[in-house]
C-alpha cells in the first residue's frame, strides 16, 4: 500500500494508524516514556507500559486500530515463548535440590488454596457449574514476565529470588496442566466434544501434555547440540530464538501447549550443561523491547468498560479477592509447614499477585473451545473470558507495584 503523503493529511493519518511498523514504533516510544515516568514516581515500569497501551487502545484514543492489534498478536506469541523459555531456566536442578522441597510446598499451597477459594466463591454467586473450575485453574497463574522484569529492575539476588522464580515456574506449569485437563472435561460435559469416557479424556489430555514435554526436551537438546561449540553470541541468539519460535508454532499447529513446551525447553537447556547459562545471558539484551511490547499490547486489551457491567463487576471482584487471599494464604501455609525464613513466608504471596500472559493464553484456549458451540455456550464462555480479563486488568494495575514492594522487602529482610 502506497503512502498518500502529506498532501492528504487525513488519509496519511489513516495510513499510519493501520501500519504495523508505526504501531510497533509508537508502542515502544510511548511505552518507554510512560515506563520511565512510572519509575520516577516509584512505580514499576510495567505499570507505565500498561498505561501506554490503555491510552493507545480502542478504549481511549484508538491510536492502534483493531486490525493492527490483531496483526500484533504474533508479538504476544513470541514474547510468551521467550518468557516461558526464560522462566524454565529457574527449574535448575542444583538450585531445586537446595530449595525444591520448600518451593514445592509453597507452590502446592498457593495453587491449592487459590483454586478452592476461587471455585467456592464463584459457585456461591451462581456461576454456571463448569466455569468456576476453569476460572479457578486460571487463578493459579502468575505473570512470569512481570516477575522477571521486576526482579531485574531491582537487581535482586539471593534465596528470596530463588524461591520466587521457582514458585512461579512450578506454579504456572501446574496451572497449565490443571487447566488443560479441566478444559478437555468441560468440552465433553458441555456437549462440545463427542461423548467419551472420563478415561479417554484423561488419556487424550495426558498424551498432549506428554508430547508437549517431549518436544520441549527435543528443543532444549537441539539448542544445546548446535550451540555447545559456538562462541559467537550472535549465532547462539539466532539458534535459540529460532528453536523457541519453531516449538511455539509446532505446538499451536498440533493443539499442544506452547507454554509448557517452552518451559520444558528452558529447563533442559539450563540443566544439560552448566555452561549453557551463557545462552540465557545472550538472549537478555533482546528481551527488553519484547517485554515492553508485550505489556503495551496487553494494555491495549484492557477494557475499563467492564466496570460498568454489574455481573462482571461481581464475578471479577470475587475472582480477584479470592485469588489474592488464596495466593497469600496458600504460600504462607506452604512456607510455614517447611519452616521457611519468615521474610520469605511473609512476602512471597504478595510477589505472586501479578497476572497476565499465561492467564490470557489459557482464556484464548477457552475462547477456541466455544467457537461454533451454540449461542448459549458461547455467551457463557464469553462471560467467563471477560471475568478473567477484568481480573487481569486489576491484577496488572495493582499487582506489579505490590509485587515490587514485596520483592524489595522480602529480599532485603532475608539478606539481613
Amino acid at each position: 500500500m502506497a503512502s498518500p503523503g502529506w498532501s492528504d493529511l487525513p488519509s496519511f493519518i489513516l495510513f499510519l494508524n493501520t501500519h504495523p511498523l508505526f504501531a510497533i514504533g509508537i508502542m515502544l516510544v510511548l511505552g518507554y516514556l510512560f515506563g520511565h515516568t512510572a519509575e520516577r514516581v516509584g512505580l514499576p515500569e510495567i505499570t507505565g507500559f500498561l498505561a501506554a497501551g490503555l491510552l493507545m487502545g480502542p478504549s481511549v484514543a484508538a491510536v492502534i486500530s483493531s486490525e493492527v492489534a490483531t496483526e500484533l498478536l504474533i508479538i504476544t506469541e513470541i514474547a510468551l515463548g521467550l518468557i516461558c523459555f526464560t522462566i524454565g531456566a529457574e527449574l535448575y536442578l542444583p538450585k531445586l535440590r537446595r530449595v525444591g522441597r520448600q518451593v514445592g510446598w509453597i507452590t502446592a499451597g498457593q495453587i491449592g488454596v487459590t483454586f478452592l477459594l476461587v471455585f467456592g466463591a464463584l459457585s456461591l454467586i451462581g456461576v454456571q457449574p463448569t466455569f468456576p473450575l476453569l476460572l479457578a485453574a486460571t487463578a493459579g497463574t502468575t505473570s512470569p514476565a512481570a516477575t522477571v522484569v521486576i526482579v531485574r529492575s531491582l537487581r535482586a539476588r539471593g534465596v528470596y529470588v530463588d524461591y520466587l522464580f521457582g514458585t512461579v515456574a512450578l506454579g504456572d506449569a501446574a496451572a497449565i496442566v490443571l487447566f488443560s485437563i479441566l478444559l478437555a472435561v468441560a468440552g465433553v460435559s458441555l456437549g462440545i466434544h463427542a461423548a467419551a469416557s472420563a478415561v479417554a479424556v484423561v488419556i487424550s489430555v495426558a498424551a498432549n501434555l506428554a508430547l508437549s514435554l517431549v518436544l520441549g526436551v527435543a528443543g532444549g537438546m537441539t539448542i544445546h547440540a548446535i550451540t555447545r561449540r559456538q562462541e559467537s553470541s550472535a549465532e547462539i541468539l539466532i539458534v535459540t530464538v529460532g528453536v523457541v519460535l519453531l516449538g511455539t508454532a509446532v505446538a499451536a499447529a498440533f493443539g499442544l501447549s506452547p507454554l509448557l513446551l517452552n518451559i520444558t525447553c528452558g529447563a533442559v537447556v539450563a540443566n544439560i550443561a552448566p555452561r549453557n547459562s551463557r545462552i540465557f545471558r545472550t538472549i537478555e539484551p533482546l528481551t527488553p523491547p519484547i517485554y515492553a511490547l508485550f505489556f503495551v499490547i496487553a494494555g491495549t486489551k484492557l477494557r475499563p468498560t467492564l466496570f460498568l457491567q454489574p455481573e462482571l463487576l461481581l464475578g471479577g471482584g470475587v475472582y480477584v479477592i479470592g485469588r489474592a487471599v488464596g495466593k497469600y494464604t496458600g504460600a504462607w501455609v506452604g512456607a510455614k509447614i517447611n519452616r521457611v525464613d519468615p521474610a520469605i513466608r511473609r512476602w512471597i504471596g504478595v510477589s505472586l499477585l501479578p497476572q497476565a500472559g499465561i492467564a490470557l493464553g489459557l482464556v484464548l484456549m477457552l475462547q477456541l473451545l466455544g467457537e461454533g458451540a451454540g449461542p448459549e455456550i458461547e455467551q457463557a464462555i464469553s462471560t467467563a473470558v471477560n471475568v478473567v480479563l477484568f481480573a487481569v486488568f486489576i491484577n496488572e494495575v495493582l499487582g506489579p507495584p505490590l509485587s515490587r514492594h514485596a520483592t524489595l522487602k522480602g529480599n532485603r529482610m532475608e539478606a539481613t
